[in-house]
């Protein structure tokens, strides 16, 4: 699949947020893969934090302007779009005020993940759909990195499974070491539920809404991994070899270019 599609969604992407292996990843990886012919989309929230004037977003009016209606609630949906210059790469920021214009990422200064963390990740998920579809780009390869976006690719497998823009895509997530303390709302399977996702889909979730029944649903409703990191939390690496999907060791993105490029060509 020399000239394939691939949607990057990711938590986090420097240099728009500090230095960590999902950002370090998500910056160079589009990057490689654009540079070996493949077509490329980037997208991530426009947490508080970044800065739109050093970073130079600007808001796209024609992809702006929609409401998304997330537990019976209306939010707008503003896109912003920066380029990352040297990549000559673009990224698309999800946005909304009441979701992500707080000075912090997932969790406050006192460490304490936010209690609508699951509804964000439910809207940035709706966002980046609604995104591709105004720009009727079919990817074949949807790549998630972060369990924040794990409602991506629920959506992708069991709603959009019949769009002509999204029932060829494969689902890709890397594994990293991004645990979270204690749990999302414990409603969040309900939410999902909403959203048309079936109950079969978030059985981990009905039981439980930590860091590892997030991770079982992603690794669940995936078509292959790879490792993110050398240190990833023991028990999602051990779910994650059990599934017997298609995975790949962990690699320096910057200096294994042709293996992942070889892995991605699989499909």
């Amino acid at each position: 699949m020399g000239n394939a599609k691939i949607l990057y969604v990711a938590q986090e992407i420097y240099p728009f947020l500090p230095e960590s292996p999902i950002a370090n990843t998500c910056r160079y990886l589009p990057q490689l893969m654009q540079e070996q012919g493949k077509e490329i989309r980037t997208f991530m929230p426009k947490f508080g934090c970044i800065n739109e004037r050093r970073n130079q977003l600007h808001e796209v009016i024609r992809l702006s302007g929609m409401n998304l209606v997330i537990n019976d609630t209306d939010y707008p949906l503003i896109i912003k779009v920066a380029s990352i210059q040297s990549a000559r790469m673009q990224v698309y920021f999800i946005d909304n005020e009441d979701y992500f214009n707080r000075k912090a990422i997932l969790t406050d200064e006192n460490c304490i993940s936010f209690t609508d963390n699951d509804e964000r990740s439910i809207f940035f998920a709706r966002g980046v759909i609604e995104t591709i579809k105004k720009l009727r780009w079919s990817p074949d390869i949807i790549h998630c990195h972060g369990w924040f976006t794990l409602v991506l690719p629920l959506m992708i497998r069991y709603v959009l499974n019949q769009n002509p823009l999204f029932d060829h895509s494969k689902l890709v997530v890397s594994l990293y070491n991004d645990n979270f303390n204690g749990s999302l709302d414990p409603k969040f399977g309900e939410k999902l539920l909403a959203e048309n996702i079936p109950g079969n889909a978030i059985k981990w979730l009905t039981e439980n809404t930590d860091y590892h029944s997030v991770m079982k649903t992603l690794i669940d409703t995936v078509d292959a991994i790879i490792i993110g990191e050398e240190s990833v939390d023991p028990a999602v690496l051990e779910y994650a070899k059990v599934s017997k999907k298609p995975m790949l060791e962990y690699l320096n993105p910057q200096t294994n270019v042709e293996e992942l490029k070889k892995f991605y060509d699989q499909f």
